[in-house]
């Protein structure tokens, strides 16, 4: 529950968003964002982490407006597809638990969309520079979190699909 969390207490000190539940003042979709604003968070904490400078309202703004029907709902996966092939031209997709996987773990950056407990979910995470992992919003006690992708796999991926949008890492070989 939100509680009485403000939007300022969502970001961590390098200024990506870490906690949904403290966007309950924010509409999306017509409903607060604390139940379903993981699609346009993940989205900033992807540009952001690339390097684009966005304030996080505009791409709720941006997402929220591509949704064709003015209904509740989560991010619907159709419109993060376009949302990112316009924003960020150099992600690819790859579907499938263990093909995700397999290339998040090559990526600089990405989004995961699963099912977190019986909830579909968008999270997003940077490669660092020790090989490990840096997840967003993943769940509570998650909000900003370090892991290998394998773990991430075995706690987190455990039903329904996956897929992830990820941008290739640029000190990866392409050959």
């Amino acid at each position: 529950m939100a509680g009485n969390k403000t939007i300022e207490e969502g970001f961590s000190s390098d200024g990506f968003i870490t906690d949904q539940d403290c966007f309950s003042s924010v509409r999306y979709r017509t409903i607060p964002a604390c139940d379903n604003g993981c699609g346009f968070i993940a989205a900033f904490n992807l540009r952001k982490a690339l390097g684009q400078d966005v304030a996080w309202d505009d791409v709720r703004a941006e997402l929220d407006g591509m949704h064709r029907l003015r209904i509740p709902g989560p991010t619907v996966l159709n419109v993060m597809r376009r949302y990112l092939a316009l924003r960020v031209p150099e992600v690819r997709e790859t579907a499938g638990r263990e093909e995700a996987l397999a290339a998040a773990g090559k990526s600089r950056a990405g989004i995961f969309r699963y099912t977190e407990g019986h909830i579909p979910h968008f999270v997003s995470y940077i490669r660092r520079e020790d090989g490990q992992f840096r997840f967003f919003n993943v769940a509570e006690g998650l909000e900003d979190c370090v892991m290998s992708m394998e773990r991430f796999g075995e706690e987190h991926l455990l039903r329904g699909m996956a897929v992830v949008f990820w941008v290739p890492d640029e000190r990866e070989d392409p050959c």
